[in-house]
């Protein structure tokens, strides 16, 4: 099983996501990032169902779908998961994760 950390940057990502829906309607906000974080856990059982990001060769980073967002990870040596970043659909995630 692995073990799942999110970095500051991504524990960032994921307030900035809250606030912004919450501005109109913060019970859909609490379940998006509900959402995500339950769909980062299934990484514990399944660290590889993400696929793997190609903008990235020296390490093994991969993005996980969730809606409208891509859950960015990496995977460390001893099983475990780092959390880089939780972004939108329609933001160009390579200039965050060279």
């Amino acid at each position: 099983m692995a073990k799942i950390s999110w970095t500051q940057e991504a524990e960032h990502w994921l307030k900035d996501i809250f606030d912004y829906i919450a501005h109109d309607n913060p019970g859909a906000a609490a379940g998006v990032v509900e959402g995500i974080y339950n769909k980062a856990q299934e990484l514990t059982q399944f660290p590889k169902i993400g696929y793997r990001y190609e903008g990235v060769t020296d390490r093994e980073v991969r993005i996980l779908l969730y809606g409208h967002y891509r859950i960015a990870y990496l995977i460390k040596t001893k099983g475990e998961i780092d959390i880089l970043g939780v972004f939108h659909g329609a933001l160009d995630i390579q200039r965050y994760l060279l």
